[in-house]
């Protein structure tokens, strides 16, 4: 308890001048909530008659000051000095700062009469018919302490904007309560007091008014029993919950890899399904997005783990080589459902794209039959990526199973143009997925010369077998094809290889891991080099690069290349051009055209949609599965289907680290870098084992940890047989629950919004 009194004579107290109507002695009863100044409001009220020159005392109730649960404080005023050291418990005053906490407690004890001051951001008219028999006043001191910056935007501190409105209430002079802010050091905090005081809408007490019988009769209180008498525990009978406004609330929130992911994968449910019960559950949940997802392991240049919140802990979860492992250990097929009408779609192009459409669309159970301009299904996974990287053996069994879902495929099968009309008309829907359009060529002097050669076309002449190199090879190139040439070069016979790339090595396209094995093999990097030229008769013999500034960002955000007048030759016996493809521009019919991702006839919407490169240039194997996916789904529904959420995924800053250990990732195994370059065999080796889904955080999803069950500190948190239950009778909002969540699978929710708070 805290007592103050003013140092003024017995003699000045007893003439002090008080407003009219105001009689001494006077009890103040403040009811706030932990955080908001409650127990400071008392004692500005006390500071605000102490400068009138009369006796106060002023304390707090100590008893549960947690932030946001019910604190009392307490002022008494007279004309001499103050002795009474019990609480208030028929108050003359009550100023209320929790609208939430109106209610029969609040106005225990209180007479007809009485003042009674409301933080809310109701208007008066709101209030008609209740609290009738008291002086009601209400004011937003909250918003007004908000427009002044009092406190946080989380924690707004409304004591001193309260206390203008109580002394409009009291008829007490602005001149006073400047008094009192500059005694106390408040005066930043005035102009708020002054807007309360100018904004407080008040009511007299209509004293006809039918009185409640619980606001003016106190609760008897239990005999106290002696200490020999207490012989059981007795549970629990004061019901907390009304302390708060705020509670716990389970719920799932996206985290940054699921968000991050092209094809729309849920990591983290299958990642916490291969940790839990082992890899077909695991696949279970990767295929119902993911239609390839042994080649996706091996090729996707992992996003997810850019975003991975352990990165910034001890390392992202290695998520690109336990979805591999699952791919490959994983033998189950899934089972087909069965439409209420089954229709008939068309894919044109065997690539990823057609086949994670392809899939989506026989999953659930309709007929679909991709045409393939090659030879075989597979498209840029079969001719574009070399079997060190991806085995035909791998990719043979992804597509075997979508073919068992009853999947039809005519390969050799180029279709353009009114061959794409008559399908339209077939077909209940046709999706288009065939691709980027032919090879970007370099404009230069000398580029028709025979040794240089599109990086593509090498690629699939080295896949077939039957390529070999000698002598100096060039690359041209940033991204995985780039990359893809330069290492195929090497195991061709190269003596050497060099990449020539026009900006620095952090802007490379390609997979950084791809890059680093790259040059342990013994590719060389060239950067900031532009190809302007071409040196020999007939043959090449030497490319001319430029030296390259970096410029100001272009719309990638990577500083644009400048190219100097400053060049140099480089002797070479190949040059491999990996620049990237154009779109195929006689793909369509003549009066076709494609407008969001759809055909067009004039202003007739065909059943013809595009997916993929073809229509959307992101040229990864993965953003081309995430969009055929999508693409498939819509020309189904008719609706659009959205991308993964991105609506405030959890940051690192929202897991608790403290509640992990430091376990470095598993890294895949290598074969040694000159073994590799000995032939197309398969280098990386994959994850020994699934132990790596043990590092996986489990951003924003319950994982049933007990975290929230032992930092409860009124144990007020059970397990269910689903997860767990929060007894809202008895939780104080405390948010302790929420700031311990080791993976932030909680937040704090004001109760009027609240849903049912379990964790499932």
């Amino acid at each position: 308890m805290e007592q103050r009194t003013n140092t003024g004579s017995p003699a000045q107290a007893a003439t002090a001048t008080v407003p009219g109507g105001l009689s001494l002695p006077l009890e103040v009863r403040v009811h706030g909530r932990g955080g908001q100044g409650g127990v400071t409001c008392a004692k500005l009220i006390a500071a605000l008659y102490t400068q009138m020159g009369l006796h106060v005392q002023t304390f707090g109730d100590y008893g549960s000051e947690r932030s946001g649960a019910p604190v009392q404080a307490y002022t008494r005023v007279d004309h001499v000095p103050i002795a009474n050291r019990n609480k208030v418990y028929r108050p003359n005053h009550l100023l209320v700062l929790d609208e939430g906490l109106m209610g029969e407690p609040i106005l225990s004890g209180a007479s007809a009469g009485a003042v009674l001051l409301l933080n809310s951001h109701a208007s008066l008219d709101t209030y008609t018919g209740r609290f009738a028999h008291y002086q009601f006043g209400v004011v937003d001191a909250t918003e007004i302490a908000r427009e002044h910056g009092i406190g946080s935007s989380s924690v707004v501190i409304i004591n001193t904007t309260m206390l203008g409105a109580y002394a409009r209430m009291m008829g007490i002079p602005l001149t006073v309560l400047e008094k009192t802010y500059a005694s106390m050091g408040l005066s930043d905090d005035l102009d708020a007091a002054r807007d309360a005081y100018a904004h407080v809408r008040m009511r007299d007490a209509d004293h006809a008014a039918d009185i409640p019988s619980a606001s003016v009769i106190l609760a008897a209180l239990p005999d106290v029993m002696p200490m020999s008498e207490h012989s059981a525990d007795t549970p629990a009978t004061l019901k907390t919950g009304s302390w708060s406004n705020q509670a716990p609330l389970y719920r799932e929130h996206a985290a940054p890899c699921n968000v991050a992911c092209p094809a729309g994968n849920d990591i983290v449910g299958f990642i916490q399904a291969l940790k839990k019960d082992g890899p077909e559950a695991a696949a279970a949940i990767l295929l119902r997005t993911q239609a390839l997802p042994s080649v996706c392991g091996r090729v996707c240049p992992a996003p997810c783990m850019k975003e991975c919140n352990r990165a910034a802990f001890d390392g992202a979860v290695s998520i690109r080589s336990l979805e591999r492992w699952i791919g490959d250990k994983a033998a189950l097929q899934p089972a087909h459902q069965t439409p209420t009408q089954r229709r008939r779609f068309a894919v044109v192009g065997g690539g990823p794209a057609g086949l994670s459409a392809a899939y989506q669309l026989a999953l659930r159970g309709h007929a679909v039959t991709i045409y393939e301009a090659g030879p075989a299904l597979g498209g840029v996974l079969r001719n574009g990526i070399p079997a060190f990287r991806l085995p035909p053996e791998v990719l043979k069994r992804d597509i075997d199973r979508i073919m068992a879902l009853g999947v039809q495929a005519q390969c050799g099968q180029a279709l353009r143009g009114e061959q794409l009309a008559r399908l339209a008309q077939e077909f209940d829907a046709v999706i288009v997925c065939t691709g980027f359009g032919p090879p970007t060529s370099l404009a230069a002097e000398g580029a028709g010369m025979s040794g240089v050669e599109q990086g593509l076309e090498f690629l699939d002449h080295a896949k077939r077998g039957g390529v070999t190199l000698q002598g100096h090879v060039v690359v041209v190139g940033g991204g995985n094809t780039a990359i893809d040439c330069a290492r195929s070069a090497l195991r061709c016979g190269a003596t050497s290889v060099k990449l020539i790339y026009r900006r620095g090595r952090e802007d490379m396209p390609a997979i950084e891991e791809e890059i680093e094995d790259a040059e342990e093999e013994g590719v060389r990097l060239v950067l900031h080099r532009q190809p302007v030229g071409f040196s020999g008769k007939g043959a090449v013999d030497g490319i001319v690069v430029a030296e390259v500034e970096p410029g100001p960002p272009d719309a990638s955000g990577r500083r644009r290349p400048v190219v100097s007048d400053r060049t140099t030759t480089i002797a070479c016996d190949k040059v491999l051009l990996a620049l990237g493809q154009q779109i195929d521009k006689e793909l369509l019919p003549p009066n076709w055209q494609m407008r969001d991702g759809r055909a067009w006839r004039g202003d007739e919407a065909l059943p013809v949609w595009f997916a993929g490169d073809c229509a959307t240039g992101e040229g990864t194997v993965t953003h081309a599965i995430g969009n055929g996916r999508r693409i498939a789904l819509q020309a189904l529904t008719g609706e659009t289907v959205a991308t993964q959420p991105t609506i405030n995924p959890v940051a690192p800053a929202q897991v608790r680290f403290s509640h992990f250990d430091l376990a470095t990732p598993h890294k895949d195994r290598h074969l040694p870098a000159p073994a590799r370059r000995e032939s197309f065999v398969e280098y990386n080796l994959g994850l020994a084992g699934p132990e790596e889904a043990d590092r996986c955080f489990s951003c924003g999803h319950c994982t049933n940890c007990d975290t929230c069950l032992v930092y409860c500190p009124d144990g007020v948190i059970f397990r269910t047989e689903d997860g767990y239950r929060v007894d809202e009778e008895f939780c104080k909002g405390c948010g302790m629950c929420v700031a311990e969540c080791s993976r932030s699978a909680m937040e704090m929710i004001n109760k009027n919004q609240r849903e049912a708070s379990t964790c499932r």
